[in-house]
């Protein structure tokens, strides 16, 4: 069936607008996949060349990631962190043939992997890397190049194509010693099989939620962690109400990321109250009150105690909002805090749990008004 065709019937228009989603939805998807590893692996690249042949490198050193990052930051460049810009580094020392990919003749965007990915390793580096940067996301290709054994790694860039697994799956299946099980498997076929009964395939919607591409495209992290648009109206009504409120709130962060071991969560407000000394971190959830939500929000106080709390700062305080379209609940964790004096300070100073829910209940009801 082609695109462009004047549908016949309710049924043809069904099946074409389905097949035209479907389509583009991809093209969409593998263009922006693409455009995004290659610009990763030529900021590698770029370094890479620069501390080996830089007329000045002796005079950043060590001290060149740190440098840079700063410099870049200023210049709006995104994703430009130290810690990123050595692992685009290492994408390009472990990746440095997807230099061929760059030239006309190859064509990147337009080579199309077959059904047999056994095939294609046999054919040059050039190509089957072509197929790695085609086929894989950038996620995808971070949890790679942690993998030092090149045939191991190969292996999983094998696995992860032609199962279409998810960045999650490939994750799972590497920490799973997927690998190493299959090495000594007598039925590797059998094995395969069962590995890959359960995961969740890299439909193009999951890969344009990447993190990554998000923010390659632009977007910014509130438009990622939105669940709905009633949840944006929300924080923006928050956050203003809040520092209405005065008491000594000063605004620092909206969707402010953090990084927890290898991966980003996002505190939806995060304030400097001034008069407590210490921050503030406020969580919504437009769901009902549930023990995982509370024991997040102690793990965004617990990360802010130990790597933002500044000399004369005071512990900081999460504010918990659970709402749905009847109620809400504000709860306040202190990630065990035990200065009495301060728990009687904070009392004082911060909003009563009964003006927060009151707050979020009138505005759920002004929001549902307003769009009748």
């Amino acid at each position: 069936m082609s695109i462009i065709q004047k549908p016949q019937n309710f049924s043809a228009l069904l099946g074409q607008i389905q097949q035209a989603d479907s389509q583009l939805t991809k093209l969409a998807s593998k263009a922006v996949n693409i455009s995004l590893t290659l610009r990763n692996w030529l900021i590698g690249y770029y370094i890479a060349e620069y501390q080996l042949q830089g007329q000045d490198r002796a005079d950043y050193g060590e001290q060149l990631f740190e440098k840079l990052a700063k410099q870049l930051k200023s210049l709006a460049v995104s994703r430009v962190d130290a810690r990123e810009l050595r692992r685009y580094t290492q994408f390009y020392q472990t990746y440095p043939h997807i230099r061929e990919t760059l030239t006309p003749e190859l064509k990147l965007q337009s080579l199309e992997m077959g059904d047999n990915i056994s095939q294609i390793q046999n054919q040059s580096t050039t190509l089957w890397q072509t197929q790695v940067v085609s086929r894989l996301s950038f996620s995808h290709l971070v949890e790679l190049i942690a993998i030092a054994d090149p045939i191991k790694r190969q292996f999983y860039e094998v696995e992860a194509m032609q199962a279409q697994w998810s960045v999650r799956e490939l994750k799972r299946q590497i920490n799973s010693l997927y690998y190493e099980r299959s090495g000594l498997s007598n039925n590797k076929a059998q094995l395969q099989q069962l590995a890959n009964q359960s995961d969740p395939k890299n439909t193009p919607g999951l890969v344009i939620r990447d993190p990554y591409v998000f923010e390659f495209i632009g977007l910014k992290p509130q438009e990622v962690m939105s669940e709905t648009h009633l949840e944006a109206q929300l924080i923006k009504k928050l956050e203003d109400f809040m520092l209405e409120l005065g008491h000594g709130f000063c605004f620092e962060a909206k969707q402010k990321r953090i990084l927890i071991g290898d991966d980003y969560y996002f505190i939806d407000l995060v304030f400097y109250h001034r008069i407590l000394k210490c921050h503030v971190l406020v969580d919504l959830k437009l769901e009902d009150f549930n023990h995982t939500n509370i024991g997040q929000l102690n793990t965004y106080v617990s990360w802010y105690k130990a790597n933002m709390m500044a000399q004369g700062d005071q512990p900081p305080i999460g504010i918990l909002l659970c709402t749905n379209q009847n109620n809400a609940l504000a709860e306040y964790a202190l990630a065990g805090m035990d200065n009495q004096l301060f728990v009687s300070k904070y009392q004082l100073e911060l909003p009563k749990p009964e003006t927060m829910k009151a707050f979020i209940e009138q505005q759920i009801q002004q929001l549902a008004a307003d769009s009748e």
